[in-house]
């Protein structure tokens, strides 16, 4: 029997997909992206594998999820048994919980720079600062293992009590409050950026319309951010939709998610630009434009401490919200499994990630080369646990899309979906074999001794794959009672 409730209200799950979705990278990852692959270019290719990919396989892990009512290892655990199929797939809820555990350790330790930043605003600290001193508090920053840890943990614990405190009373309550705050502030910031910056550039930036500039590397990259955006393949979205009303439908509500989680990259990427070329800064990837571009950014303009300090408090949001999305299923599961109480089960996958994150707090630091794990993989412990996590989500995706695809029964998806035969034709045909064999590439991308040629040869292979999972799943619909 499960241990799940229903969320209270039907608009629930979509506030904490789109929460679990809206994270650091959308502030500004994707609209970096966008600007530099061909603008509105990147926009189309990025639109149709949002189709073809990211909703089919988020409609297939939130069907998975509200279909067994459980965690996602243990619901996994309930689907290969009702559909008599190898516990091998029972590998989905596995892959999805170790992500999550993986992600929210280093996930935990960039947010917690945000804290800082936010004090540092707000106190005027940066007021009036130019690019050296800023660069060089960046970097004092994350050369103090102390520091680091002291952000880590303060950020890890306020996500932990959320979830610590119950489906309703913590996640549910906690997401209400947020996410709304989180849109009110996105426009004040855009707002600010429009009046103070420079909006038309940042316009041209983001939807220029350029098919020249958008490259191989661009189109998988599009591909890419359609599939991570979305949180997928981790474990989140499972784990919500178990408690997703059976009344809501699937389709529409993944469609909404798509839309909000892309308008907000938009926004912020609209907001965050005109600031930047307001000031004459270049839009530079990474952390850096986050912690270093926009601090200076609001250092030279009026009211840019407060404005800045609200900035990063959006930042903070964003990035909790997104938090206990990770912390969800793995304490979900302990719950079911070891009988433990919520708080309980909490506590272990906080203490147990904030502990692995300390890893992560000394690759910026003092363990920031010759350590075992430059030596054995050449890169730091926290580009390590990356890699391990951008091999484990879109191979988990790729095994949710199979199972949805294949083990689920016409009957089972029209109950769940709630649709027409039409659409539920085409969403079969993409989960079965468009979304894999896209989601092949983006595993491929994420391993570095991959070639390009064999990328073409590996995504014929995952199509045949899915043919050889059709044979071993395949339901004679006319037998379904």
């Amino acid at each position: 029997m499960s241990t799940h409730n229903v969320w209270t209200h039907k608009g629930t799950f979509l506030l904490a997909a789109v929460g679990s979705a809206v994270g650091l990278g959308n502030l500004w990852r994707f609209p970096y992206l966008t600007g530099e692959n061909g603008g509105g270019a990147f926009i189309l290719v990025y639109a149709l594998t949002i189709f073809a990919v990211g909703i089919p396989i988020l409609i297939a892990e939130t069907m998975l999820g509200r279909n067994s009512r459980r965690s996602p290892i243990m619901g996994m655990r309930f689907l290969t048994r009702t559909h008599n199929t190898s516990r091998a797939w029972e590998s989905i809820g596995w892959l999805g919980a170790a992500s999550a555990f993986l992600i929210l350790s280093f996930y935990s330790v960039i947010a917690g720079w945000a804290i800082h930043y936010t004090w540092q605003m707000l106190t005027g600290s940066l007021a009036g600062a130019d690019a050296a001193t800023i660069g060089a508090g960046f970097d004092a920053l994350l050369a103090s293992p102390a520091l680091l840890t002291l952000y880590h943990t303060l950020f890890i614990v306020a996500s932990g009590l959320i979830v610590g405190m119950g489906i309703h009373k913590g996640i549910e309550s906690g997401l209400r409050i947020i996410m709304p705050a989180l849109f009110v502030i996105l426009l004040i910031v855009l707002a600010y950026g429009v009046a103070n910056g420079d909006f038309a550039a940042a316009a041209s930036f983001l939807f220029t319309f350029n098919l020249a500039d958008l490259s191989l590397e661009g189109w998988l990259a599009a591909m890419g951010q359609s599939f991570f955006t979305l949180s997928l393949g981790m474990g989140a979205i499972m784990a919500y939709g178990a408690y997703m009303s059976s009344e809501i439908s699937l389709t529409r509500t993944a469609i909404a998610i798509a839309i909000v989680d892309t308008a907000v990259a938009m926004v912020a990427g609209l907001a965050i630009f005109s600031l930047v070329f307001g000031a004459d800064l270049s839009p530079g990837q990474g952390p850096g434009l986050m912690f270093v571009t926009l601090p200076l950014a609001f250092a030279e303009m009026p009211f840019g401490a407060l404005v800045g300090g609200v900035f990063f408090i959006l930042v903070l949001g964003a990035a909790i919200s997104s938090s206990i999305s990770l912390i969800e299923p793995v304490a979900a599961f302990l719950v079911e499994r070891f009988d433990l109480t919520r708080p309980q089960a909490v506590f272990a996958m906080v203490m147990a990630s904030w502990a692995l994150g300390l890893l992560t707090v000394a690759s910026f630091n003092v363990y920031a080369e010759g350590t075992i794990f430059h030596t054995l993989f050449g890169r730091s412990a926290f580009d390590f646990i990356e890699l391990l996590t951008n091999i484990f989500m879109p191979l988990g995706g790729l095994l949710i899309a199979l199972f949805a695809g294949w083990a689920l029964t016409h009957s089972e998806v029209m109950k769940e979906m709630r649709t027409n035969e039409t659409w539920f034709t085409i969403w079969r045909l993409l989960v079965r074999f468009v979304a894999p064999a896209a989601v092949a590439f983006v595993f491929l991308r994420a391993i570095p001794q991959v070639e390009g040629y064999l990328i073409p040869a590996i995504g014929a292979l995952v199509i045949v794959g899915a043919f050889a999972a059709g044979r071993t799943f395949l339901v004679d619909d006319s037998q379904e009672q």
